[in-house]
């Protein structure tokens, strides 16, 4: 019987030693930390051995194959010795996907892959494919997998996940876009970070393809130095492109097949050029999948957006809130910024990851009239926007944080939630951030 150990017993975890048991492996799962009593309950009822706040190393390096959870870096001391007795040690995603046949679509970026992985979900639901959704949201691929029947699956896939991916492949891959985001976790070498993303294509084949957006320099470098079997499929919003998606008088214009299909901008329901993008992607996977043109028209124009992103929440007093917090990165709080057309009280802050704002000051001095910091070390923020600002308030918390903006906000104008940093210092994630940020407004 072959021994499947299991490092974090979080969602991917248990889904795994679910999969695993069913599978025939004997499984064990670790846990530095406490299990939470939902998942506890999971592996009890199942009979799967487990043990939190410690990893026992004996009961861990007999291991045949070692599944861990994304959030534990390479660089432990554990997992380093794993690997040098020859452990693999890989991802939920490389697990789960030996024992389906289902066809996949891989989505994988810095920024728009929640959205375009929601998207195409739902695309794929309106034309009644048989289909999942996973990965970094929703229930554990590895769960699925073991409990239903599938025929197709759209995977939201982290460079974290990739990183622990051998054989696994999308049948059709999207690449929203690279920028500098957890360098943290890559040596804080960029092209460290790129490679990790491109693993998505590293198994595909000449049938499968590669949808990516040809205005991204960092993915256009590399596809200029590397090689991938995969059919390149390019969207571009700045010019023309012969094979692809692109825009034309305001129109989406897809020409990847013989039938070419024009959308106008206006009738999209999710707004802003990042937007456009993962529509354009969304658009093209399910072209390739033989959806028929009006399922997609109508899904685009009925898509309700995810939670946390650029979500409005309420309009209090003629002033509009809006919930960005899953922008944990400065690229997609600058998409945020891009879209604000009123007057804008920003709130911003939390764990840096290395963030350098500057790219964000030529948006700030346009539309933020005053920012009010949310997060315990706010220097940064205030050293960097210091003299194009003049209102810079500091807070402890969502409830605060909304209190203070309430006040400074006019008729017209727009509190806007975009922290352009991860949300673990205050809050347990950035949907926890979000939460509050909806219960303080609501409360206002």
């Amino acid at each position: 019987m072959k021994r499947l150990v299991i490092l974090g017993g979080g969602e991917s975890g248990v889904g795994t030693a679910l999969l695993g048991k069913q599978k025939g492996y004997e499984v064990f799962v670790s846990d530095k930390g406490e299990i939470a009593t939902k998942y506890k309950e999971v592996l009890v009822n199942n009979e799967i051995s487990f043990e939190e706040k410690q990893h026992t190393e004996s009961k861990i390096i007999n291991a045949d194959v070692v599944m861990k959870s994304p959030g534990i870096p390479d660089k432990v001391a554990l997992v380093k010795k794993l690997k040098e007795n020859s452990v693999p040690v890989i991802s939920e995603i490389e697990f789960a996907a030996q024992f389906t046949n289902a066809t996949i679509v891989g989505i994988t970026g810095s920024n728009g892959k929640t959205t375009t992985t929601l998207l195409m979900h739902h695309i794929l639901k309106s034309a009644n494919f048989n289909v999942g959704v996973a990965g970094n949201i929703g229930d554990s691929f590895a769960q699925q997998v073991a409990e239903q029947n599938f025929e197709n699956y759209v995977l939201e896939l982290s460079s974290f996940q990739l990183d622990g991916v051998e054989k696994f492949n999308s049948h059709i891959a999207i690449l929203t876009n690279i920028t500098p985001d957890h360098l943290d976790r890559y040596d804080y070498d960029f092209n460290n970070y790129i490679e990790s993303k491109f693993r998505i294509t590293k198994n595909q084949k000449a049938t499968d393809y590669l949808i990516y957006d040809a205005d991204d320099e960092a993915i256009n470098n590399w596809l200029k130095n590397n090689k991938t079997e995969a059919k390149l499929v390019p969207f571009s919003i700045e010019r023309k492109l012969k094979f692809g998606a692109f825009l034309e008088n305001n129109n989406i214009i897809i020409n990847i097949n013989k039938d070419k299909l024009t959308m106008p901008l206006s009738t999209l329901s999710i707004k802003g050029k990042h937007n456009t993008k993962n529509a354009m992607a969304a658009t093209m996977a399910a072209q390739l999948l033989k959806v028929r043109k009006q399922t997609i028209l109508e899904s685009l124009e009925n898509f309700e957006g995810a939670e946390h992103r650029l979500e409005n929440v309420l309009k209090v007093r003629g002033v509009e809130y809006i919930n960005d917090s899953k922008a944990t990165n400065v690229n997609a709080t600058f998409y945020a910024l891009e879209c604000m057309d009123k007057t804008t009280i920003w709130i911003v802050g939390g764990v840096d990851k290395g963030n350098d704002y500057n790219d964000l000051l030529p948006l700030v001095r346009e539309k933020v009239k005053a920012i009010v910091c949310l997060g315990l070390d706010n220097d940064k923020i205030k050293n960097t926007f210091g003299n194009v600002v003049d209102i810079i308030v500091e807070t402890a918390g969502a409830e605060e944080a909304v209190k203070v903006s309430h006040k400074l906000a006019e008729r017209g104008e727009t509190v806007l939630l975009s922290p352009a940093c991860a949300s673990f210092d205050l809050f347990e994630n950035y949907e926890d951030r979000g939460r509050k940020f909806k219960k303080a407004v609501r409360n206002l």
